[in-house]
Formats: C-alpha cells, structure tokens, sequence
C-alpha cells in the first residue's frame, strides 16, 4: 500500500477514527492498532505479514529472556549466548531474503567458474547443472518490502534489552505494534525501541496535544516532494539518462546526475515526512530523519544530516561496538570502513552498492586525516570557518556526494562505466536528445530548495496553521492536495527505499 493513493486514503481515515474512538478500550485499541498495521504491511503479501508478526514475537521472547536472567543472575554467559543467537536469526533472516540471489549469483558461481574450466570438464558440466538447478530457486525468492528497516530495529530492540539501556516490552502486543507501526514500517525512520515502545504501553489519551499544523504540512509537503518532484524527476530525467547513458552528452549527463541526487532527497525524505505526519495525527512522535543533507559542508557532517536514523544506528550499534575511535587512528580507519562497508551492503545486495559504501568510508578516513592535518580533529574545538570556506565546502561535498550517487543508482557496473565515461562526450549521439532548459532546471532547483523545510525552520508556519478553525484548515489541504495532484505525473511510483 502507498501513502499518496486513493487506498491509503480510505485506509487511513478508517483507522484514525476507530483509534481515537477507542481510547476507553485501551487493549482493543492495541489489538486494532497491531491488525491494521499488518494489514498494510499484508497488502503487498500476506505471507509478509505472517513473517513480521513472527519476528515481532521471536524477538520480544529473547528479550523477555535476557531481562529474566539478567534479573535473577543466572550469569552473563548464558545472556550472551541468547543475544548471538537472537542477532544470528535475524541476520540470517534477512540474509536468505536478500542476499541469497547476490551470494550464488555475483559472488560464488563467478568464483567457481575459472576454477571448474581449470579442473576440466566435468566440473563446468557440475557447475553448469548447480547453476540451472540453482537459479530457478532464486527466482522464487520474493523480497519482503522494509524487511531491513524492521530487522533492524528489532536488532536494536534485543541489543538495548541486552544491554540493560531499555527494559522489554511489556506485553508481546506492544512490542509487536512497535516493530509494525505501519507509518514508518516500510522505510522509516529507524526508530529505537526507547522512543516508541513507551508510547505504545500508554496509548495517546484524548488530552494529549496533537500538533495538527505540522502534521498538515509534512504531509502535504511529502506528497508535493514525492508526487511533482521526485516522480516527474525520476520519469523526465534520472530513469531515461541511467537505463542507456551511452546516447547521452557529457551535460546531460550531470544533470541527470543532479536530478537523481534531489529525486533520491525528495523521494526519501517524503516518506519520512509523511510517516511523521501521519504519526503526530495518531498521537505519536518519530525522530528526525533529514535535516537539509545537501547544505552540509564536510561528508562527516552529510552523514549527521542524512537518514539520521540509519546513521546513528550504524554508529551505536556497529562503529562504537567495533571500537569507534577509542583505539587509535589506524583502528578507526578500519572501523569506519567497516562500517560504511556493511552500511552499503545494507543498501542492497549488489557490487555498487559494496563500492558506494567503500567510497563512503574511504572519504570519511581522508577527511579525518586532512582536518588532523590542518590541526581541525575530531575533538578539537576550532575556530568557526569563514563563509566563503563553508560555501565552498558544500558545494564541494555535494559533488562528492552526487558521484557516489551514480554508485548507488547505476545497478551494474557497465552502467557506472557509462555514465563516468559519458561525463566527458559533449555530443549526443541522438542529437535531438537534450534536457538543458529551463523547466527541468527548474524541477532540480525547487526539489534543492525544499530542504529550507527540514527539521524545525517552519515552526511558525505549523503554529500559525495549529490555530487555524478545523474545517479552514481541511479546505486549505484539501486545495493544495488538488493541485499537488494535478500537478503531478500520472501514476504513482513506488518509493525508491521500499526495495532496502
């Protein structure tokens, strides 16, 4: 089911009235809450829900367990093996989903072969029948939309119950309700058991203040990111330029390139926009998720800005554990290209991705070096740099940031060749193909200048729009709903995180 749909719509309406229609039954409401999550989730495969509900139990009964032991003292031996175990499972849940494909088919079988043609020719005759019986048995394996994003968080949910940083659920119904929270269950925010297992325990009473105004305007503005920019992007530039870059110009190209980096922003933070929307309207609140990456002026400062929720994950749960920058400057070298390593793998299960990740880490270590070099390290406390320096910093790393993105989309590595060698051919070979004018530019410009709307710079504009009489302000939605609509391009595309 997608947010900007007629579905949704009907979807949602229902279950925000029977959920503030059932305050006074708190555990129905729980029990209602949890069915139509799954019913959301149940809408692309029933099987995926079912495999959800039985992660949502598995995971609370590990945590269960390790608090019961660490309670009565039964020894840390005992605890530490139920938490391998409970990582173990998920880690291969999500490894048979998503990385089986990329396992046999771009890593082992391609290992095999020089091997089996060495040995002779009953081995490539063996190779070749693994692979016919093989690849059919791949191709069964569906996917599960978000299965990274919920895994992840019942991973930080176990690790936190582990660690003693948060108690368990206190009931399987609220952890599950937590883990399939249908707002954000499909891409996010990654959000910590902390944060929102409490407000599942105690439901939102009717005297809770529902921030009404920004709820209105993140989702309308995610649907205006989503529907005009990030499709029309998407449709008119990024998808065409990436599925054949060899008939394209050199400035095309970039622009192409352009056009991907905010169409990924848009597409990404919409979702995030819209799922705390419509999480504020249900009575919770989500954490931050963007917070205007492209303005970031150093690549470390791009990851403080960008899926905050995922990059803090990676540091907490993998980069501090690694060791993080406690054991010298060779070891956290090693740690953040791990880290970014694993990070990019997460992003999906091909050689790009891997290389993206790489790219990341391994840009992260030279500007480590270069700001210990210029006497600016990470604990230092430098003066702030001059506006000219800061400005051209982002523009710089916007760049380094849109290169990584040809990484990211290209899918294969034929497809990053062409498009890196295509940056330096300033003639189309179908000289009819051209998208430098003035309203593709435009597109690019107003999806950049959305950014002034992340974290809290409109707080005025929600406040004014909170003491707005109720039916002015669904007229207003109403209104500017129409022409998003209008203005967008017909169709509805998925969101580009639904396949991590």
């Amino acid at each position: 089911m997608l947010f900007p749909t007629t579905v949704f719509a009907v979807f949602f309406f229902l279950v925000y009235n029977l959920h503030w229609m059932l305050v006074g039954y708190p555990r129905v409401r729980k029990v209602v809450l949890l069915a139509a999550s799954l019913f959301f989730y149940g809408f692309w495969s029933w099987r995926f829900a079912l495999l959800l509900l039985a992660s949502a139990i598995l995971n609370h009964i590990a945590a269960v367990h390790l608090e019961r032991l660490a309670v009565a003292n039964r020894g840390e031996r005992t605890r530490r093996r139920l938490v391998i175990f409970a990582v173990a499972a998920n880690l291969a849940l999500l490894g048979v989903f998503k990385y089986t494909g990329f396992f046999f088919g771009d890593f082992l079988f391609p290992l095999l072969r020089p091997i089996c043609v060495a040995i002779g020719p009953n081995a490539v005759q063996w190779l070749v029948h693994a692979q016919e019986t093989t690849y059919p048995l791949l191709a069964r394996i569906v996917l599960p939309v978000g299965i990274s994003f919920f895994t992840f968080q019942a991973l930080s949910y176990v690790l936190d119950v582990y660690r003693r940083e948060t108690p368990p659920a206190r009931t399987w119904l609220d952890f599950a309700n937590y883990l399939a929270f249908f707002p954000q269950l499909v891409a996010g925010p990654i959000v910590r058991a902390s944060h929102l297992v409490p407000q599942m325990e105690r439901m939102p009473s009717r005297e809770m203040p529902i921030d009404v105004g920004r709820a209105t305007f993140l989702i309308l503005s995610g649907l205006f990111k989503k529907i005009v920019v990030a499709n029309w992007l998407a449709t008119h530039l990024a998808d065409p330029v990436f599925s054949w870059p060899e008939i394209y110009s050199g400035p095309d190209i970039l622009l192409a390139v352009y056009a991907y980096a905010v169409q990924i922003y848009c597409d990404f933070s919409a979702y995030s926009d819209i799922a705390i929307g419509t999480g504020l309207l249900m009575g919770f609140n989500f954490p931050l998720n963007f917070n205007a990456p492209y303005f970031a002026s150093s690549l470390q400062d791009f990851w403080r800005r960008w899926h905050i929720s995922l990059s803090t994950w990676l540091r907490d749960y993998l980069y501090i554990p690694l060791g993080g920058s406690r054991r010298g400057t060779k070891r956290t070298y090693v740690n953040l290209l791990v880290t970014f390593l694993l990070g990019g793998l997460w992003h999906g299960a091909a050689w790009t991705f891997v290389l993206w990740g790489a790219f990341h880490g391994a840009y992260l270590t030279v500007e480590r070096i270069v700001r210990g070099w210029w006497g600016g390290g990470a604990s230092s406390k430098s003066a702030p740099a001059s506006p000219w320096r800061v400005w051209l910093g982002r523009i710089w790393i916007f760049h380094v940031v849109c290169f990584s993105w040809i990484l990211f989309r290209g899918g294969n590595l034929d497809t990053v060749k062409a498009m890196l060698q295509g940056l330096w051919n300033w003639r189309s070979v179908v000289p009819t193909v051209a998208f430098w004018n003035a309203w593709p530019l435009a597109v690019v410009l107003v999806g950049f200048a959305m950014q002034f709307f992340d974290g809290d710079r409109l707080w005025r504009v929600w406040h004014r729009l909170a003491a707005w009489p109720s039916w002015a302000l669904g007229a207003t939605a109403a209104v500017v709903l129409t022409i998003i609509l209008a203005l967008g391009p017909e169709g509805v595309a998925p969101f580009i995180y639904f396949q991590f």
